[in-house]
């Protein structure tokens, strides 16, 4: 079976977000100045062929941990879905 996997990147709460700060800094500038933590992450689509659900959960996350996510300065959540 094909499944979909939908996957949310995100820098570690705890560490510094340039990207994040920056934009935020550029709200102000926008006159958007109630706008504010910006965080800035990854949102990663793919594909999967497995037997069921759960295998197909554990080949995202087994992929989450090798490659898409690095543990030491990002957090990751995902959710699989039936193609």
């Amino acid at each position: 079976m094909k499944f979909r996997a939908e996957i949310d990147v995100m820098p570690l709460k705890a560490l510094l977000d340039p990207q994040g700060k920056a934009v935020t800094g550029s709200m102000k500038n926008l006159g958007l100045a109630e706008i504010q933590n910006v965080r800035i992450g990854k949102h990663i689509t793919l594909e999967v062929e497995a037997a069921d659900k759960k295998a197909a959960g554990a080949k995202v996350e087994e992929a989450c941990k090798k490659l898409l996510a690095n543990q030491i300065m990002e957090s990751y959540e995902f959710e699989v879905f039936e193609n």
